[in-house]
């Protein structure tokens, strides 16, 4: 039965289930909602997700929502197809994680704060705050900062090969990359050439339709 997510492809979550579905070489089917006029708060919807947010994903009788938890299941799920994503070694794997909880906590709701700001209002019509802007190139310049420190010692955040540590980065990458923003990946050796790696890679160009 083949997997259908449930999602938006301008939406930073449902990026991350997809560019994660590319990865494992796992097809799938996107029944596209269109937030615009509200599907994601109509009752069908909220079967999938009962708090209103894509993606959902459904594989079967299981049916998930929240896009890291669907990263982690389609990782376990198709352990033997595709790349990796994840370490079977526990302490590799531990580390790993904490990475993910970084992106999550410390990344994420800085950097999605500046993506609408700097990309996304834009786009609606809306006027860029820039005081907003600079309170978060700040938070964000500081996670980077410590980025910085552990890609000079290791190629990516979670160790040696690419993970989900890295894969969830990249929706809000790819609208902070072609914004004024992108100086501050740039002016940061080892952040740059990661960032420039995992843009790159053609599961992520392809869930993106380059």
């Amino acid at each position: 039965m083949t997997i259908k997510v449930h999602g938006s492809p301008v939406s930073t979550a449902s990026m991350r289930a997809f560019a994660c579905l590319h990865e494992k070489c796992v097809p799938f089917e996107l029944v596209p909602v269109n937030m615009a006029v509200g599907e994601h708060k109509s009752e069908a919807f909220l079967s999938l997700n009962p708090f209103g947010q894509v993606p959902a994903l459904q594989d079967g009788d299981l049916t998930l929502f929240e896009s890291r938890a669907i990263t982690n299941y389609i990782a376990h799920a198709y352990a033997d197809s595709g790349n990796p994503l994840i370490y079977k070694d526990p302490k590799k794997m531990a580390i790993c994680s904490v990475w993910m909880e970084v992106e999550a906590h410390q990344f994420d709701p800085a950097a999605s704060k500046l993506s609408w700001e700097l990309c996304l209002k834009p786009l609606f019509g809306m006027t860029t705050d820039d005081a907003v802007v600079a309170e978060y190139e700040a938070k964000v310049g500081k996670v980077l900062d410590i980025y910085e420190a552990r890609l000079s010692k290791s190629k990516y955040l979670g160790g040696d090969c690419f993970t989900l540590a890295d894969l969830h980065h990249l929706p809000n990458m790819k609208y902070l990359m072609p914004s004024k923003a992108a100086q501050l990946f740039n002016s940061r050796p080892h952040v740059s050439a990661w960032a420039a790696d995992i843009l790159a890679r053609p599961a992520w160009l392809k869930a993106t339709g380059q």
